[in-house]
């Protein structure tokens, strides 16, 4: 069979047997190892996306590979109504690395949208709490916050074009400017919780404003409402600090993760902070493979690994040299970067990060848009200088082909008269 004849053949697989939800796949990738992976017909790639912020350690790391194998050996799942010694060394993990002290406590489930989803409980809870005073039936989200698409986080989330078609919402949910004059103008007594991303990664990681988060703590505290911060995608050492709320200074209430703890196996917390840590009781909330052995043991193997390999750290430094890499290539497309860390957004100075991100595939590197004008990088915390240089020449290159693109579509067809 050709080589044209197999990708027309799993490309009609794709269409023809899986929800079509994602749209089309890119390119049938067959392995991984490091910050590389593989096609179908033995092209390789840089992976500067890392399956969106998740792959931590990079592909096939010797530690998940084991952590994997060595758990699945021994024991897999038996169910919440037992635990197990790596369910019990995580959350305590959690903990400690969030800096919940004593009173904390982790629940877990099977993914950011399901961390989301206890967290909006978790204020549902808060807002019935019987204490004597007013009901709080308000919960406050930030416009372009993306926080899930099940049912309830999508009532959380602030793009009304994806809830548009599964309307009417979960009530209860209103969304505010990333402003502290917004937040300052909606809160009252009756908001039982506050989501808040540090950094919004679909809405093209843009950054809240300076001083937000040391804000946004003082007026929820102010107003007994919960402070929630999803950190699905900035947390596990990505932006440099284990979570991003820690580069403000403040203790939340909670706080969701997800993404980068597991390396790509399936895992997602919600972990509580002091008097929240109280709020749910027995069937209030549960789920059949949240916290199996299995998934504690490899999200824990991961997380000792990014510890015991300085990737906390590393994540600043090396977030600053592919800032610079960026900076390097003086592309006229490229406005600048934000972001901290090992979570980038490349603003570009006109709407084609579509085109971007497909000639940087051509050139083996894949990318992401976050949007029209933004490209997303989100590479595994293990790079290195030579991982860095690549990026540079094949970013560049790919920055190179749609400028000249543009050009050639700007060419007159025919001479002046």
């Amino acid at each position: 069979m050709s080589t044209a004849e197999s990708v027309e053949d799993w490309r009609n697989d794709a269409s023809r047997d899986l929800v079509r939800s994602a749209g089309d796949r890119y390119e049938m990738l067959t392995r991984g190892e490091g910050a590389y992976v593989w096609d179908e017909n033995g092209k390789r790639y840089l992976d500067f996306l890392a399956g969106i912020a998740v792959v931590s350690l990079g592909h096939a790391h010797p530690v998940f590979v084991d952590a994997v194998a060595t758990q699945a050996a021994t024991l897999a799942h038996v169910s919440n109504y037992f635990a197990t010694p790596p369910q019990l060394a995580l959350a305590a993990r959690l903990k400690r690395l969030a800096g919940t002290g004593p009173d904390g406590r982790v629940y877990f489930g099977n993914s950011g949208a399901e961390a989301n989803e206890a967290a909006f409980k978790l204020a549902r809870l808060h807002g019935l709490a019987g204490d004597g005073k007013p009901g709080r039936p308000r919960i406050l989200a930030l416009t372009g916050a993306f926080h899930g698409r099940t049912m309830g986080t999508l009532a959380l989330t602030g793009k009304p074009a994806m809830q548009e078609p599964f309307e009417p919402m979960v009530p209860g949910v209103e969304f505010i400017d990333s402003t502290v004059e917004a937040l300052e103008a909606a809160m009252d007594d009756r908001v039982a919780a506050l989501f808040v991303e540090p950094i919004k990664g679909e809405a093209g990681v843009l950054e809240l404003p300076e001083g937000y988060l040391q804000a946004a703590r003082e007026i929820t505290a102010r107003h007994g409402a919960l402070l929630i911060v999803d950190e699905i995608q900035t947390g596990a050492a990505r932006t440099g600090a284990w979570f991003a709320f820690q580069h403000a200074g403040i203790t939340p209430d909670a706080i969701t993760v997800a993404k980068g703890i597991g390396n790509g196996f399936p895992i997602g917390a919600l972990i509580t902070f002091g008097a929240a840590s109280e709020l749910f009781y027995p069937g209030t909330h549960g789920s059949t493979f949240g916290g199996n052995a299995l998934a504690t043991a490899v999200a824990g193997a991961v997380l000792e690994e990014v510890e015991r390999a300085g990737l906390v750290e590393a994540a600043t430094t090396r977030g600053v040299q592919v800032r610079d890499a960026v900076d390097a290539i003086g592309s006229g497309l490229v406005e600048g970067t934000r972001g901290m860390g090992l979570l980038i957004g490349v603003a570009l100075r006109h709407p084609l990060a579509g085109a971007v991100v497909a000639a940087a595939q051509e050139h083996g590197l894949i990318i992401n848009a976050a949007n029209e004008s933004t490209i997303r990088l989100a590479p595994p915390l293990t790079i290195g200088d030579v991982e860095i240089d690549e990026f540079q020449d094949k970013f560049g290159r790919a920055l190179h082909t749609v400028e000249s693109a543009m050009l050639l579509d700007h060419t007159p067809t025919e001479a002046p008269a």
